[in-house]
């Protein structure tokens, strides 16, 4: 790198990429513009010439990672906890409190080292990606794993992931703002070459890392990557990070009141408060369980101040250190850290499902969605679209059969009928006779007219690589009409091949959503004559067209019958299922405006008019296998599922009702109601917000969308209080992503424009990985609900036994505490963390999917939850003092002896002995309620309803989460140890070992477990009827999901709608 030179590659070239013409460059590079490397040397290159990454730091740093463990607000405590206990020199429970210090530091590093790999290896998953060429086919790569050689496909939205020399361009333009300053895009040239101090500015022939594309398309080869290109040698500059120091406010003159001066330092003071508490860093859901902590410190101080208040505050030693103990317990030291993992390992998970988190608030909003605004194509279809139809007016009706092989032009059959799909039965299309693709072509200028516009305004490639093998290279929809084309051996690389071209493309108007057209000019290279030829929605070419060949082969006007009649066979063949087009073309005449050129190609709407229309072509994609069932789990899961296509409404409507988001049996609904469900842009656009808001229900379908109907759907959706997932792709899509509640951006097919706006990406493009992310939307947040609760409850349970507990008074007036300070501190070591840890690893319940959306106002306090802590740690207390009751005045003497808190005596052998059976007894209930909060309400012998296991499920249940399971085993066999082990349990627990009073124990942990089942049973019972009066039962959400487009389901919406506020 100290020597590199601005322009040159990662090997030394004979000059820079800017000063070498294409195939000098190709082949200095050892690079294949055609094919592009194949895999196998990619993967070579990658190893010589490393990642394509800027070096932007050292990555997951564990001195931090350390540091973080020990300078927070809750190791503070434990801390300030230590200094106090050597401080009144009770030397054990100091060692004890710094052994938990220990404890947590190395359990705390290492899972949030393990955390942080993680979070940094899933960061590198959701950077942009590039559209490369290797072995021929074009695949979708993280841009780290580029090298040079590299062929790369650029089109509007995308970021330039390397430094590329453009190799074929048409009207590309980019935006290098980034790096030159220029605010204007610039236009490329591949044709160009520069001298070699041309300046970055002024390189036309090359486009920059990080620059992105604002017009037309092309292909380049990398010839710099990582700390070699442009962007790469002011990297430095782009790492510096913002001060968190607030800036002073100052006047119009620079001066600044010193009151500002003042401000300002309070406001970074407290910001850095804020920073160590965690109030104000991290997702919402962070920050509230970090002012829970702080609360929860106000409340063990308050607690401590009680303990001492009880005992006349004492300076008794055992008497502070209690105090502190009591503060302790309701400390939860392990509540941001095994938040912090289970988001970590959720989005682990997620991208084995497909689904990259770009977002961490996105995890907390998953579980909350109440509507998917989705694309069709490609998402809840194939994207593998194959021409089944087309329709020239003067010839008829052209049909194809099936194959296997989607992009081979060679197989297939060709049928023919004169009959046009508008005179056909809709239900079983009339197909006509097989007829040889030569044969059609003789005397057929129609034919011969219809396929040069579909292979010439198209961008896709068709092509056998090297193997013999038929790929293809470009959009779906291109590629399955080039395919079309190709059948009659009108394929585009026969007219625009390099060695003999009979066409050069002059200019081109890519699609645009708003259009909905694409465009280009040809230029004959014999008599340099130019063409327009044109593809798009039928409307919109319609609306451009003047000309037509109608019954004859003269060209004649074109009237309003005869567009009446091209609609109604457009119509006939959206009824199938089919994606229509329409193919227009006509000689371009300079005479009537300027002649076309690169250089300056006329304005779009000079071109795209008076055209001649020449027929319609019909392409299916057909449904995902998956996409019927995921809506339906949608629908049962209380989600209801919008299609938001660029389709006609006919294909929209037949695909929609194929998988599920129209229903199947309409009887019930009204023509009204079924006009309501499927909308075009056109008529949801005409709509003020406040008709919008009147309507019974939106629709379920809109056709024709335009990117600003996204928005208003979004809008509208907002406005009833719904919870929005809406998916995008293009660059046009991101005002939508931006506001959604959670933004999604395809992987494959989406531009980098549309993922740097999104909340989470789908690497597969596919419905169904919607769902999977809800789903673990949804199994986080029961997670996090399930750990919050134990925690929350075992410190109510220990608030309760500590403070009751100070009742218990011996001779000298003092407390004699039911646990010993020591015995406190175990608890919380033993019972808190690890089981937490193994809560939060828990699989979905398999009910998840069969129940409303979570509440994001609630958040995890559900009215539900605050109720379980209470109960729960209610009866774990009156269990534990029960036990110390028992022992100390049901069997024994109720002689509670004397200094029993500080020396182990016969007089105290009891009290002894009653602190062991309640230190034992907190402990089990501790573990044992990990266990019940698996499933919140299913009981704990039957948390798998389907099951045909009836008498072992639970032991399948147990081991399942084998974190969990060895978690509550290290709990059970430790306590043995603390027990019977001289010395430490005198000097250092203070309690004594035990015998018969195992069997208290062993009934107590029976009547726990009894106590936790009988609380579930009555939840059980209490939501079950509360599901089927709201309206919350799998069948009926299902059912509710069409409920506002029946009238006589309104009622029961209404009532659902009531039930979720």
């Amino acid at each position: 790198m100290e020597n590199h030179v601005s322009g040159q590659s990662n090997k030394t070239l004979t000059k820079p990429a800017h000063a070498l013409e294409r195939d000098d460059l190709a082949r200095q590079l050892e690079a294949d513009i055609e094919n592009g490397l194949t895999i196998a040397y990619a993967a070579q290159r990658l190893d010589q010439y490393g990642r394509n990454e800027l070096d932007d730091g050292p990555g997951v740093q564990p001195i931090k990672i350390f540091i973080r463990q020990i300078a927070n607000a809750m190791m503070l405590v434990l801390i300030l906890a230590m200094a106090v206990s050597f401080g009144i020199r009770s030397w054990i429970e100091g060692g004890v409190v710094c052994a938990i210090i220990v404890l947590n530091v190395i359990v705390g590093f290492l899972q949030e080292f393990q955390a942080e790999k993680t979070m940094d290896s899933l960061r590198s998953l959701s950077s942009p990606t590039a559209n490369v060429i290797r072995d021929g086919s074009i695949t979708n790569i993280p841009t780290a794993e580029l090298v040079i050689g590299d062929l790369v496909q650029l089109k509007v939205g995308d970021t330039v992931p390397a430094d590329l020399r453009i190799i074929e361009s048409i009207n590309f333009e980019t935006d290098e703002a980034l790096l030159t300053g220029e605010s204007l895009p610039v236009a490329k040239s591949e044709e160009a070459v520069f001298d070699e101090d041309t300046g970055p500015g002024d390189r036309l022939n090359v486009a920059f890392s990080s620059s992105s594309v604002t017009k037309g398309r092309a292909r380049g080869v990398v010839y710099a990557t990582g700390m070699f290109t442009e962007i790469g040698s002011i990297a430095a500059a782009l790492r510096q990070k913002g001060s968190k120091k607030r800036p002073v406010k100052r006047r119009e003159d620079g001066t600044a009141n010193p009151l500002r001066h003042a401000e300002s330092w309070s406001l970074t003071f407290t910001d850095a408060v804020g920073r160590f508490l965690g109030v104000n860093v991290g997702t919402p859901l962070q920050k509230k369980l970090s002012r829970l902590a702080v609360l929860l410190f106000g409340i063990a101080v308050v607690c401590a101040i009680i303990v001492l208040g009880a005992n006349k505050f004492s300076s008794n030693p055992q008497v502070i250190i209690y105090a502190v103990a009591t503060g302790l317990s309701m400390i939860p030291a392990s509540l941001i850290v095994v938040l912090t993992i289970t988001m970590a390992v959720g989005t682990k998970r997620m991208v084995q499902r497909n689904v990259i988190v770009r977002n961490l608030r996105s995890l907390e909003a998953l579980g909350a969605v109440t509507d998917i605004c989705s694309d069709k194509t490609g998402t809840l279809t194939q994207g593998r679209m194959v021409a089944k139809r087309c329709w020239i007016p003067t010839r008829g009706t052209y049909s194809f059969g099936s194959s296997n092989e989607p992009f081979n032009p060679t197989i297939g059959d060709l049928m023919f009928s004169r009959t046009p799909p508008s005179a056909q039965d809709t239900e079983k299309a009339e197909e006509g006779e097989a007829k040889a693709y030569s044969e059609l072509l003789d005397n057929n200028e129609e034919l011969s007219d219809f396929l040069m516009v579909a292979s010439l305004a198209n961008l896709a490639r068709v092509h056998q690589n090297q193997e013999g093998i038929w790929t293809a290279l470009g959009d779906p929809t291109e590629i399955a009409i080039q395919v079309f084309a190709s059948r009659f051996d009108y394929n585009r690389q026969r007219f625009l091949g390099e060695h003999t071209p009979k066409f050069k493309e002059v200019s081109e108007y890519g699609f645009d959503s708003d259009v909905k057209k694409m465009s280009v000019i040809m230029e004959n290279l014999e008599n340099k004559e130019q063409m327009v030829y044109s593809k798009g929605a039928v409307e919109r070419v319609l609306d451009s067209c003047t000309r037509i060949k109608w019954n004859s082969p003269a060209e004649v006007d074109i009237t309003d019958g005869m567009k009446e009649q091209i609609l109604a066979n457009m119509e006939a063949l959206a009824a199938q299922g089919l994606r229509v087009l329409a193919l227009a073309s006509r000689p371009y005449d300079p005479r009537s405006g300027r002649r076309a050129s690169r250089e300056g190609p006329p304005p779009r709407e000079e071109v795209e008019r008076d055209l001649v229309f020449r027929g319609l072509i019909g392409l299916y994609d057909p449904p995902r296998p998956e996409s019927a069932s995921a809506v339906k789990h949608c629908h049962r899961a209380g989600i209801k599922v919008h299609m938001l296509t660029g389709d006609h409404p006919g294909t929209a409507r037949a695909i929609a009702a194929q998988v599920g988001i129209l229903p199947q049996n309409t009887r019930e609904i009204s023509d009204r109601a079924a006009q309501g469900m499927v909308m075009t842009a056109k008529e949801f656009d005409k709509l003020t917000d406040d008709e919008l808001d009147q309507l019974p229900a939106l629709p379920l379908v809109i056709a024709r969308c335009a990117p600003n109907t996204k928005v208003r759907m979004i809008e509208a959706l907002r406005r009833r209080n719904a919870f929005t997932a809406m998916t995008g792709d293009g660059v046009n899509d991101s005002p939508s992503l931006k506001i959604a509640d959670v933004g999604i951006a395809m992987g494959q097919n989406g531009s980098d424009v549309a993922k740097d706006a999104s909340d989470i990406v789908l690497t597969d493009d596919n419905f169904a990985s919607i769902l999977n992310a809800i789903e673990e939307g949804r199994r986080m947040f029961d997670n996090i609900q399930k750990f919050i609760l134990h925690l929350l409850a075992e410190n109510i349970a220990q608030a309760c036994t500590l403070l009751i507990g100070l009742a218990f008074k011996d001779r000298s007036g003092l407390s004699v505490f039911p646990l010993a300070p020591v015995q406190i501190m175990w608890v919380i070591m033993i019972t808190s963390g690890m089981p937490d840890m193994g809560l939060g690893l828990e699989i979905a319940g398999p009910d998840i999917l069969e129940r409303p959306p979570v509440s994001l106002k609630a958040g995890v306090f559900t009215w539900e939850v605050c109720f379980d802590m209470l109960a729960y740690g209610v009866w774990m207390s009156a269990l534990c003092l029960s036990s110390f009751l028992l022992v100390v005045y049901g069997f024994g003497d109720g002689n509670l002896g004397e200094d029993c808190n500080e020396n182990y005596s016969e007089a105290c052998d009891t009290v002894f002995r009653a602190r062991a059976t309640t230190f034992v007894s907190l402990t089990w209930f501790a573990l044992f309620l990990a266990w019940e909060m698996v499933n919140m309400r299913r009981s704990f012998f039957r948390m798998q309803p389907k099951s045909k296991k009836y008498f072992t499920q639970w032991a399948h249940d147990v081991w399942r989460n084998q974190f969990l399971f060895w978690a509550v085993m290290a709990g059970f066999v430790t306590i043995f140890l603390t027990i019977y082990i001289p010395v430490l349990n005198h000097q250092v627990f203070k309690h004594a070992p035990i015998s018969w009073e195992w069997g208290i124990v062993f009934v107590e942990a029976i009547v726990f477990f009894l106590g936790c089942e009988t609380w579930k049973w009555g939840k059980r019972i209490f939501f079950r009827r509360q599901a089927k009066k709201m309206g919350y039962t799998p069948d009926d959400l299902e059912r509710l999901a069409f409920a506002e487009f029946t009238t006589g389901e309104r009622e029961s919406r209404d009532e659902f709608n009531k039930g979720k506020q």
